[in-house]
Order: structure tokens, then C-alpha cells, then sequence
């Protein structure tokens, strides 16, 4: 007896399938130097927010402690974030819309069946990181959320997520960094203590 096609937990070309052909056919009429820029930064654009990360280190240096321990504690939500992300995916498990929607060439290699589209793991670490930022600095945390919002758009025009992947990853990534990065903070006074001792220099100006 042969088993019969597997049913799919969830199917997004009924939420925003055509949004994501205009956006793919738009994509595909940009020049070409500014299609090769916007893959380039989706793929690479992460590197980003370790920069935002490590300056937000160096300005919680002169803060409190509990500045410090949300500082410190901001690579912890990252990851956080995309351990629900990825538990969302398998329970979701939406076939990205470049596999199932007559779309154009994407502007980045679509991802084999199996890796799953809902929520978009790029923008739920942007997301969760740039919240998790705006605790230890608003000015850091306000270039991390126009990444953040960045690297979303991108994912979409490059063609590997629908706009609705990209809306889910940002609600996820905000609530993990904001809720997690507000615990972090409970560990001011232990910062404080440890700054007394030979991590001084690398907790304090």
C-alpha cells in the first residue's frame, strides 16, 4: 500500500501570493548592479548587527550594570529567537513561494523543498537583535530596526519569502529580543559584582 501525498500544515499563496509576484516581477526590472546590491546584503547583511552588537558592548561599558547585562545578553536573544523560529517552521511547514508560484529567476538561489518558509529566519534575528538594542542604547537600537526592516523587504524582493513570512518574523524576532532583553536586565547587580574583579576591563570604561 503506497502512503499518499503529505499535507502541508500551511499554505501561503492564498495570504499574499500575488503581492509576492508584483514584488518579484518589480525585482526583476531594477538594474542589474542594484539587483546584485540587494542580494548581497540580503545574504550578507547580518554581519551587520555583530557590528551594531559589539558597538553596543562598547557604549554599555560606561553605563550600569544593568545596561551591561542586556548588552551582553543581546547574542543570547538572537539565538533565543531563532530556536522559536525554527520550531515555528517545522509546525507550520509552508513551502517557500518560490518553489510553488510561477515566479521569475529569484534574485538568490531558492532554497531546496524541506526548508521551510514561515517565519523568514533573517529578519526574526534582525528583528530580535534590533529589539533587544534598543534596551541597551535607543540610538544603536534605531539603526537596528532600519536593518531590521531592511533585511525583510530584501527577503521578499529577493524572492525566498512571501511578505507575510517576512511580517510573522518581525513580531516573533520583537517579542523574544524585547521580553528576553527586559529579564536580561535582572542581572545588573551580578555585573556589577563581576566588574570588580579581572573581567574590569572588558565590563567597564
Amino acid at each position: 500500500m503506497t502512503a499518499g501525498p503529505v499535507r502541508l500544515a500551511f499554505d501561503g499563496r492564498g495570504v499574499d501570493g500575488g503581492l509576492y509576484l508584483t514584488v518579484d516581477h518589480w525585482a526583476q526590472h531594477l538594474p542589474p548592479v542594484l539587483r546584485s546590491a540587494v542580494a548581497a546584503f540580503s545574504a550578507y547583511g547580518l554581519g551587520l548587527l555583530a557590528v551594531l552588537m559589539l558597538a553596543a558592548w562598547w557604549r554599555a561599558r560606561r553605563g550600569d550594570g544593568t545596561a551591561m547585562a542586556r548588552a551582553l545578553a543581546v547574542p543570547l536573544c538572537v539565538v533565543a529567537a531563532f530556536a522559536a523560529d525554527t520550531l515555528l517552521k517545522e509546525v507550520l511547514r509552508e513551502p517557500r513561494p518560490c518553489q510553488v508560484l510561477p515566479a521569475a529567476p529569484t534574485l538568490e538561489a531558492c532554497p531546496v523543498p524541506g526548508d521551510w518558509s514561515l517565519p523568514s529566519n533573517h529578519t526574526v534575528i534582525v528583528f530580535a537583535g534590533a529589539a533587544a538594542l534598543w534596551l541597551v542604547d535607543r540610538r544603536i537600537g534605531a539603526l537596528a530596526l532600519v536593518l531590521a526592516a531592511a533585511m525583510g523587504v530584501s527577503r521578499v524582493l529577493v524572492g525566498v519569502h512571501y511578505p507575510h513570512d517576512v511580517a510573522l518574523g518581525a513580531v516573533v524576532g520583537v517579542a523574544a529580543g524585547y521580553g528576553l532583553g527586559r529579564l536580561a536586565g535582572y542581572g545588573g547587580g551580578l555585573v556589577d559584582r563581576v566588574r570588580s574583579g579581572p573581567l574590569h576591563r572588558w565590563l567597564a570604561t
